[in-house]
């Protein structure tokens, strides 16, 4: 559903509205986070050029915006089929994150992020959409904040935020 409108809270009032323009104006609106894990590794992606903001920076495996109406886990479920190219088997809930961030090109993500983790057995065949995704890597989770401060630059906001302030919730048992 190209173009289909996402939750935003505007007045107090969670309604449905236009992505680009809940991130223009700063709108606090529910979110979905995706970390796919294989033993000690996660997936990292590498957003598309063509994206509208921090096109070309490593995120987390998956990161989204729930269809009005949508609930958190069936978005984390279809983001990761539809960017990926994977079927996620059991995703365990590791909380909510609320972070505003300027995003550049005058967007701001105000986001209320429901965050699954999804472990896997082995890592599997991934079949990215290449206007989401430019290329995917797997880094061991204890050597991620090294990667981030070596190169701050390259990663989301979200990501260093959720590596700062949330590492042992995400990657905890």
């Amino acid at each position: 559903m190209p173009g289909a409108p996402i939750a935003a809270w505007e007045g107090g009032i969670l309604a449905p509205h236009d992505k680009i323009d809940v991130h223009r104006r700063g709108l606090r609106h529910p979110a979905v986070s995706v970390f796919l894990t294989v033993g000690e590794e996660v997936l990292l992606q590498r957003r598309a050029l063509g994206k509208y903001h921090t096109p070309g920076l490593w995120a987390n495996s998956c990161c989204t915006h729930p269809h009005w109406r949508e609930t958190p886990e069936a978005c984390a479920r279809r983001r990761v089929r539809e960017e990926l190219g994977v079927e996620v088997g059991a995703l365990h809930p590791r909380g909510t994150v609320e972070y505003r961030a300027d995003v550049g090109g005058g967007m701001v993500e105000h986001e209320v992020v429901e965050v699954f983790r999804a472990p896997l057995d082995h890592k599997p065949r991934l079949a990215p959409d290449p206007a989401e995704v430019m290329e995917c890597r797997w880094e061991p989770i204890e050597g991620l904040s090294v990667l981030i401060d070596a190169a701050p630059e390259t990663f989301t906001p979200w990501l260093k935020i959720y590596l700062r302030d949330h590492f042992s919730e995400i990657f905890g048992n």
